[in-house]
C-alpha cells in the first residue's frame, strides 16, 4: 500500500467516481450501517471527510413490536379495576415509537447532508417488510438496504423453504417502493451463487456482501446466553472478496455490488474494487477511528492509483475477478488445498504442550517434517 511519501502528495485528478444503485457517487467510500450514522452530527462529519453515501443502522421490526406490547401493557395496568382509567391516557397512535423515531432520524440526516442516505430494514413478518419499507421510502431515503437476517433453527425448515421465503420478501418490497433496493445477504445459503442470481431476478438492484452475524456467548457463572459484539478485522474481507470475484462476471453488469466486513483501510478498498465491487462499506474502522478516517482512506486510495498510473476507479474495477485472473481456480476449491499447504513451519514455541504433546519447529501439520 502507499508509503507516507506518496500519500503526502495525492493526485486530486484521479477520478474516483462510481455508480451504486443508480446513484452517482463521488467515490466508492461508503459509511456502512452503524448506530452512529443516525445522528445528524455524525452524518455531517462523514460528508465533510469525503464519505460518498451513508447507510443508516437497521430498523428492526421486533424492536417496534416489543415496544408497542410493553407500552400497551403499561397503559392498561389498573383498567380492570378502574374502567375510567382508559380515558386518562393517549392512544398509542399519538406516541412516537421506534419506527417514528427512525423516520425522524432519517429525515433529519437527509436535511443535514447532500450525499445519498440509504435506509436499512430488518423485518420479521411479511407485512412488516412492506409496511416499514414504504414508510422509509416516503421519508426520503435514496435507497433501501434489505437486511435478510434469520436463523433457520427448525429442523422441519428446508433450504428451499428459507430461500422461497426470502425471495417472496424481495418480490414484495421491490413491487411496493420506487427507490432502488439492495439486499444484504449472509454467505450461508446452500448454493450461494445461484441464490444471489435469483435475488437479482426477483427485482433487487444490488447485493451487499456480507451480513455479519453476531454469535451469542455463554456466561460460565450463570449459564445465561449473553450477547457479544466483536468488531471486524481486515482478514474478514476475504470472504466477500472471494464471492464478489465469482459473481461479478456472471451477473448483469448494471447490478450493483457492495463489499462490507473487514474494510478498514485503502488496501481493502483496492481489493474490493479489483474483484468487481462498486463500493466499499466501512463500519468498524469508523467506529474505532472516527468519521475523519474516511479522509485518510481516500488520500491513500488516490496515492495508490496514482503510483500505478490508474486514471480512474473504473480502470481498476473488475481487474481481478474469477474471469480475469490468470488462475480462476484460486477462488474455488483448489485454493483450500493451497492454503493448507502454505503454512509450512509452526511458530518457534510449543502451543500443543498443554495437551500433553509438544510440536517441534521442524514439524508440519499432519506430522510431516521439513526437508
Amino acid at each position: 500500500m502507499p508509503d507516507t511519501a506518496t500519500k503526502s502528495k495525492p493526485d486530486v485528478g484521479v477520478d474516483l467516481r462510481t455508480t451504486y444503485l443508480g446513484l452517482e457517487l463521488r467515490s466508492p467510500l461508503v459509511a456502512g450501517a452503524s448506530p452512529l450514522n443516525r445522528h445528524a452530527g455524525t452524518a455531517r462529519r462523514l460528508e465533510a471527510a469525503g464519505a460518498a453515501a451513508i447507510v443508516l443502522p437497521s430498523l428492526f421490526e421486533e424492536e417496534i413490536v416489543a415496544e408497542e406490547v410493553e407500552l400497551d401493557r403499561a397503559l392498561e395496568q389498573g383498567t380492570h379495576h378502574f374502567a375510567e382509567a382508559l380515558d386518562y391516557f393517549p392512544s398509542m397512535e399519538t406516541i412516537a415509537g421506534v419506527g417514528d423515531r427512525y423516520v425522524a432520524d432519517l429525515e433529519r440526516v437527509k436535511r443535514t447532508v447532500g450525499i445519498p442516505v440509504i435506509a436499512s430494514l430488518n423485518a420479521a413478518s411479511p407485512g412488516g417488510w412492506v409496511r416499514y419499507a414504504t414508510r422509509l421510502a416516503e421519508a426520503g431515503a435514496d435507497a433501501l438496504e434489505l437486511n435478510l437476517y434469520h436463523v433457520a433453527a427448525d429442523p422441519a425448515t428446508t433450504a428451499d423453504d428459507v430461500e422461497a421465503r426470502d425471495l417472496e420478501v424481495v418480490d414484495a418490497i421491490c413491487a411496493a417502493i420506487r427507490i432502488p433496493v439492495a439486499v444484504k445477504l449472509s454467505p450461508y445459503y446452500s448454493a450461494f451463487a445461484g441464490f444471489a442470481a435469483r435475488v437479482v431476478e426477483h427485482g433487487a438492484e444490488g447485493l451487499v456482501l456480507f451480513n455479519r452475524f453476531y454469535q451469542p456467548d455463554l456466561d460460565l457463572d450463570t449459564f445465561d446466553v449473553v450477547p457479544r459484539v466483536d468488531l471486524s478485522g481486515p482478514p474478514e474481507v476475504r470472504l466477500p472478496l472471494r464471492w464478489i470475484a465469482i459473481l461479478r462476471p456472471q451477473l448483469d453488469p448494471v447490478v450493483s455490488i457492495a463489499a462490507t466486513s473487514g474494510i478498514h483501510d485503502a488496501a481493502e478498498v483496492v481489493k474490493a474494487i479489483a474483484v468487481g465491487a462498486d463500493v466499499a462499506m466501512m463500519t468498524t474502522a469508523l467506529l474505532e477511528r472516527g468519521p475523519e478516517h474516511v479522509r485518510n482512506v481516500e488520500s491513500d486510495l488516490r496515492a495508490w492509483l496514482t503510483e500505478r498510473e490508474y486514471a480512474s476507479i473504473a480502470e481498476l474495477r473488475g481487474s481481478a475477478t474469477r474471469k480475469t485472473v490468470a488462475d480462476p481456480s484460486a477462488y474455488e476449491r483448489a485454493n483450500y488445498m493451497r492454503t493448507l499447504r502454505s503454512w509450512a513451519t509452526p511458530p518457534p514455541f510449543e502451543p500443543a504442550a498443554r495437551h500433553g504433546r509438544a510440536v517441534t519447529a521442524t514439524q508440519q501439520p499432519g506430522g510431516a517434517r521439513n526437508r
